[in-house]
């Protein structure tokens, strides 16, 4: 479907890899909802490869898709925002090329959408599905839930840790001229940060029941194989603790540091009553006597 007249657009991030690609677009060309155009977004990896995927498709397949050539790649945001920045539809959605829908997918996240017009996006149940290379392609090895038994999205608890990922969230296109891109300086938890911003203004809602998202992950393989989850994930940690950071000196800029400092040593004081509360009675008896013969040690 031309993008003029599609109703969701779909950014797929790539980089030398052409059977995952090839793989991502076979699911997306099986979702039942047709009303899609979708931006394969090169970041800076073999044009060929990809070319060839592409031109591998019918003629009315290949309408369906624009593919963007990046020179040089500067992060996994400006890959999203290079997708984004071709997108003239009233729904956007990431879907890198490793991860996988249920066929419904789009079609259950745009009539949630359609009938909720206060949730600026819709999170669909998600599995995280292991799986090895194998010949010519993957072969899975087990799957499990990811945040199992999760009903809905708030603010309250993407504060603590993101709690979905971009191939499970469908959301208005339109939210970005509110909030803005994604951070380009944020290399890593990217999508994390951009959920934050966008939540703490506006509901997202939950489809619940079947689980109609896939997060695909490759334990132990590096190289362009390999999942972001592991191969960058001090990446991860450091970007968490920046954007953590980032806000918590804004919020002192504005308000003083006298709160944090208080909670600072009421969470540190805390934690050591309940780490005390589990030590055995014998545990506690012998820390007590160590302490006893350490002030007698030091003449107290």
């Amino acid at each position: 479907m031309p993008e003029s007249s599609a109703r969701i657009g779909i950014v797929v991030r790539t980089k030398d890899r052409p059977a995952l690609l090839s793989r991502a677009i076979d699911d997306i060309l099986a979702q039942q909802y047709e009303s899609w155009h979708a931006v394969i977004v090169d970041d800076a990896g073999d044009p060929k490869a990809v070319d060839a995927v592409i031109d591998a498709l019918d003629a009315a397949d290949r309408a369906r898709f624009s593919v963007v050539h990046r020179e040089v790649s500067t992060g996994r945001s400006a890959a999203a925002n290079a997708g984004l920045d071709r997108l003239d539809t009233e729904f956007a959605i990431l879907h890198d090329d490793d991860d996988l829908w249920h066929p419904a997918f789009l079609a259950d996240a745009v009539a949630w959408l359609d009938a909720h017009p206060g949730d600026i996006g819709v999170v669909a149940p998600t599995e995280i599905v292991y799986e090895r290379p194998e010949g010519d392609g993957f072969v899975e090895v087990s799957r499990v839930p990811f945040w199992a038994g999760m009903t809905s999205i708030t603010y309250a608890d993407l504060l603590q840790v993101n709690r979905f990922v971009p191939i499970a969230y469908l959301y208005r296109r339109a939210v970005h001229d509110e909030v803005g891109p994604y951070r380009e300086d944020v290399h890593a938890a990217e999508d994390w940060e951009f959920n934050l911003r966008v939540s703490r203004r506006h509901p997202i809602g939950y489809l619940g029941g079947e689980v109609r998202a896939y997060w695909m992950q490759r334990r132990g393989v590096d190289g362009a194989l390999g999942n972001s989850m592991f191969v960058l994930a001090d990446d991860h940690e450091y970007y968490d603790r920046m954007i953590r950071d980032e806000a918590l000196r804004t919020y002192v800029q504005e308000h003083g540091d006298g709160l944090v400092l208080y909670l600072a040593r009421l969470v540190q004081d805390e934690v050591g009553r309940q780490l005390d509360e589990r030590r055995t009675l014998g545990q506690r008896l012998a820390g007590a006597v160590r302490e006893v013969r350490r002030r007698r040690r030091d003449g107290r």
